[in-house]
């Protein structure tokens, strides 16, 4: 667990094998690709697309909770898949002899999902090779009405008893996730360059896969990152799903030496636990 602009972060992300990014102070989690016991308190799974490795513990989460006594879950998935996630849950349903109640909620861009009462979550369309949605997570915030900045307390009650408004309220983006995109989302989305927290895919860090190779397969490559490097206005970019090729150290290392000055302090790189062996490459996993 780490905490990252003010935001609690439990994820876990490697290209091609599994990706599930809980945020509990939001009561939430982005994919499913694996049902960790931390991600099974999340009531609330927002999904970028239906790559196994991002959706295929969506019914292992959904009976772990049944199980357990929890609520049942809401599943935003892209309206694309939500047949194919009827049917996958109701095979399971069949198989299992269970239940497996949940609310599925058809997203598509301009989206929107409750997560506190607070706080919304909007969808955007990423660029991907199969159908995806990136997810902007808002919080509306009551502040001071900056005509009253600065006055006396008295003179503020007094106003609140004379039925003024003393009080405004403003929206502001506190999590982005690009999910599986191509760069060109973090040109086309203000919402990824201004949220306090970036959770951003960068799946390839050098050039053992060109950049060229890279947009092929609908990834963003480290050195695209690098030529925006002036746009990010993010408090903290947490940059998850890199190619298993990597490993823990390798990845940091590969990031920290490499990123401009004007992002370093901000870029944290979320650690590969399940890195291949260089005499095993990672073909399946470089597809993802």
């Amino acid at each position: 667990m780490i905490t990252l602009a003010g935001t609690a972060v439990d994820a876990v992300s490697v290209a091609g094998l599994e990706t599930s990014i809980c945020l509990p102070g939001l009561g939430c989690a982005l994919d499913m690709g694996v049902c960790r016991p931390t991600a099974v308190q999340r009531g609330t799974v927002l999904f970028t697309h239906a790559h196994i490795d991002h959706l295929g513990a969506l019914a292992q989460h959904c009976a772990t909770r049944a199980l357990l006594g929890m609520a049942p879950p809401v599943y935003a998935v892209p309206e694309e898949n939500l047949a194919g996630v009827e049917a996958l849950l109701d095979a399971w349903r069949r198989l299992d002899r269970s239940e497996l109640a949940c609310t599925l909620v058809p997203a598509r861009p301009g989206t929107e999902v409750r997560l506190r009462r607070n706080t919304v979550a909007r969808a955007f369309r990423s660029i991907h090779r199969v159908p995806c949605l990136g997810w902007g997570i808002w919080e509306t915030r009551t502040k001071l009405r900056a005509a009253f900045v600065g006055r006396p307390g008295t003179e503020i009650a007094a106003a609140r008893a004379a039925g003024e408004e003393i009080t405004e309220a403003t929206t502001v983006p506190i999590v982005a996730f690009t999910g599986d995109s191509r760069v060109d989302v973090i040109d086309r989305e203000d919402v990824l360059r201004q949220a306090r927290l970036l959770i951003m895919e960068v799946t390839f860090l050098d050039d053992a896969v060109s950049v060229e190779r890279s947009r092929e397969m609908g990834h963003i490559h480290l050195d695209e990152v690098i030529e925006r490097a002036d746009i990010f206005e993010n408090e903290a970019i947490l940059m998850t799903h890199n190619s298993a090729r990597y490993s823990p150290e390798t990845a940091k290392d590969i990031v920290m030496k490499r990123i401009p000055d004007v992002l370093r302090g901000r870029v944290h790189v979320l650690p590969n636990t399940r890195a291949f062996r260089p005499s095993a490459p990672p073909t399946a996993a470089a597809k993802q």
